[in-house]
C-alpha cells in the first residue's frame, strides 16, 4: 500500500557531491518523519539523517556540517544532499518513513516502511 523509491546513488570522487532523493506514494495519510540509513562494507546499518514533518533534523556526527537533508510534505519526498564526500561514505543507502496510510476510518502507522536502496561508493 505504501512504496518508498530512492534516486540518486552512484559513483563519485572523495570530495565530490550527491544528491539523493525519496519518493513516498500510496494511501498515504500523513508522514511524521523520513530518513536515510546507510550500511557500510561489513558494518551495520546506521542512521544518516532524520527529519520530522516540523523540520527537527537530526544527523550523524560522522556527516554533520557535510550532508543536508530536506523534506517535502506536500509531495511526501525526503532529500539528502551529501557534499565534501568521504571513501567512509560508501555503502547502501536506504530511505524510511514513519507515517500513517489507510484510509480515514481504517489508518495504521508504522516506522519501518524502507526502500529498495540505492548505492553510493566514493573513491580515494
Amino acid at each position: 500500500q505504501v512504496q518508498l523509491v530512492e534516486s540518486g546513488g552512484g559513483l563519485v570522487q572523495a570530495g565530490g557531491s550527491l544528491r539523493l532523493s525519496c519518493a513516498a506514494s500510496g494511501s498515504i495519510l500523513s508522514i511524521n518523519r523520513m530518513g536515510w540509513y546507510r550500511q557500510p562494507p561489513g558494518k551495520q546499518r546506521e542512521l544518516v539523517a532524520s527529519c520530522t514533518s516540523s523540520g527537527t533534523t537530526n544527523f550523524a556526527d560522522s556527516v554533520k556540517g557535510r550532508f543536508t537533508i530536506s523534506m517535502d510534505n506536500v509531495k511526501n519526498t525526503v532529500s539528502l544532499q551529501m557534499n565534501s564526500l568521504k571513501p567512509e561514505d560508501t555503502g547502501v543507502y536506504w530511505c524510511n518513513a514513519d507515517l500513517v496510510f489507510g484510509t480515514r476510518l481504517s489508518s495504521v502507522r508504522s516506522y519501518d516502511i524502507w526502500g529498495q536502496g540505492t548505492q553510493v561508493t566514493v573513491s580515494s
